[in-house]
């Protein structure tokens, strides 16, 4: 195997452990880069800011089983398994080791492919993400009422109002594709919120030995930024950045300063 990762087709699979088809898109060139995204969302999360870290890194993204060109198996899911299957991904690429940006649920993901194979990840940052179970600071009732609603319309606008400010919209009317993948069916839908919703690396963080930095908008209300404190309190060495004013989706809303802020901390010297 080897570091540094090669172009792959727009379309490739590689296959999970379970036999689960995985999609993957990889480009550029240089050291990989490997970017999760959120909960029920296909790559095309990363499609805003994707090429902001190609001067420095390719780009590995994948879509999670249940999502965009991946196998939809009944499940069940969890973060643990979304974690293997980015291995199952490097593996099929001949990458060694990457480095790894995760969001959301994605960066629960990432904690835990660092947790369950600390040799495959080089650098790690996390962003707008929580350590899960009873020690995370969890969505007010409000929010949740607002995601219950059983107007799927209502819904999208509330989703949309929680991951971006009016001020960032009124510039940036869309499309977003921050909201969800339109095509997941719907017991894969509810496989990927099982599988956010079990997530609890609590006692497992202090075990991270990648060099991490956690990023976190400071009006997010769908993972309330109090989260970032409490995951620097347990991974080893942690640094931190609140980008003030944004949302949920601050590596859209703040994308040159958090693109550049990656960057620096993937490249800086005297650090593995």
């Amino acid at each position: 195997m080897t570091e540094t990762g090669r172009s792959a087709p727009a379309l490739a699979l590689a296959r999970a452990q379970d036999g689960t088809a995985l999609a993957y898109q990889h480009h550029g060139e240089g050291p990989p880069l490997v970017l999760l995204a959120g909960q029920a969302n296909d790559h095309h999360w990363w499609d805003g800011v994707r090429a902001d870290f190609h001067p420095v890194r390719s780009t590995l993204t994948l879509d999670a089983r249940g999502t965009g060109d991946s196998d939809k198996p009944e499940g069940p899911y969890s973060v643990q398994q979304f974690a293997d299957d980015v291995v199952a991904v490097l593996d099929a690429l001949g990458i060694a080791r990457a480095d790894v940006y995760g969001t959301s649920m994605g960066g629960r993901v990432a904690q835990w492919l660092a947790i369950r194979h600390p040799e495959r990840v080089r650098r790690l940052v996390l962003g707008c993400t929580s350590p899960g179970g009873p020690h995370a600071v969890e969505r007010d009732a409000a929010v949740r009422r607002s995601l219950a609603q059983p107007d799927p319309a209502a819904v999208r606008r509330a989703l949309t109002d929680l991951m971006y400010s009016p001020a960032w919209r009124a510039a940036h009317p869309g499309p977003y594709r921050t909201l969800g993948d339109p095509l997941m069916p719907p017991h894969a839908r509810r496989g990927h919120l099982l599988a956010s919703n079990g997530h609890d690396a609590w006692h497992e963080l202090p075990g991270i030995t990648a060099p991490t930095l956690i990023l976190h908008g400071d009006q997010d209300r769908l993972t309330p930024p109090d989260n970032l404190r409490l995951l620097a309190s347990r991974v080893p060495g942690a640094r931190t950045h609140l980008f003030p004013g944004a949302r949920h989706a601050y590596f859209e809303e703040c994308r040159a300063e958090a693109g550049g802020l990656v960057r620096e901390f993937l490249v800086e010297e005297g650090r593995p």
